[in-house]
Formats: C-alpha cells, sequence, structure tokens
C-alpha cells in the first residue's frame, strides 16, 4: 500500500492567507480558491473589490491545477502555440494563474486565483502553494 501527503484544514487556510496577504500587499482585488488533489474545494475567498466571475474562473483554475498536475500556463502556452484542439478539453480553466500545491514530490492540491493580470494571478496563487510547499 502506498502512502501520500494529503491538504488538512490547517494547511488550506494557510495557503489561503498566505495568497491573500500577497495579494493585499500589491493592493489586487482577488478571488482565492484552494483544492485538494481532486480538485474539490477546500478554502475560498473573495477579497473586496473582485468581480463576481472571479470567483468561479479561480475555483475552475485551482480544479484545473490540481488534476492536471501543473501549472494552468502550460495549458494557456499549448493552445497560444497552435494546438487549439486542446480548447474542447473538458477543464475549463486553461488561463494562467493555477498552481499545484507540491509537497514530497506529490501534488496534494491546488490554488486558483483570479481577478488581475494573468502574471499576477500566478503570482498570487504560488505565494500560497509556496507556503506549504516549503
Amino acid at each position: 500500500m502506498q502512502t501520500k501527503p494529503v491538504l488538512g484544514a490547517a494547511e488550506a487556510h494557510r495557503i489561503l492567507e498566505a495568497a491573500r496577504t500577497e495579494a493585499e500587499r500589491n493592493g489586487w482585488a482577488v478571488a482565492i480558491a484552494v483544492v485538494d488533489d481532486g480538485g474539490h474545494p477546500l478554502a475560498f475567498a473573495r477579497l473586496d473589490g473582485a468581480a463576481p466571475i472571479s470567483a468561479y474562473i479561480a475555483q475552475e483554475k485551482a480544479r484545473t491545477a490540481a488534476l492536471g498536475r501543473r501549472e494552468t500556463k502550460a495549458y494557456e502556452e499549448m493552445i497560444n502555440g497552435g494546438r487549439t484542439a486542446f480548447l474542447s478539453a473538458p477543464l475549463c480553466a486553461t488561463l494562467e494563474g493555477g498552481v499545484p500545491v507540491v509537497v514530497d514530490a506529490v501534488v496534494v492540491g491546488a490554488v486558483g486565483v483570479s481577478g488581475v493580470k494573468s502574471d499576477q494571478d500566478a503570482q498570487v496563487a504560488s505565494a500560497g502553494a509556496k507556503s506549504v510547499a516549503a
């Protein structure tokens, strides 16, 4: 039998708070979603001023990063590189801003952020992911 690390409530909230701190430090109104390795929600926050649609997009970015075991930026680059058939893939968020949370070389979940430029979303998500992975 194999064993693996699993995100608990304490880790999910640590990720959320680290991401929130990064967003607030930069004055960015974003939505932040934390999911487990199956893409199921663990923690969520929509900061003041974040557009309602960002809540949905953040959750989908997190789910896509968790299930795909990679940053959502990889999918965006694939499509921009000409692999447009990937637009029909069942994953909904092929935009940068979803980052997997990796512990002991295992993807244990992901963080999705939406609300600002895609590289800024990724910066906030990475800050959250690094808070547990470090």
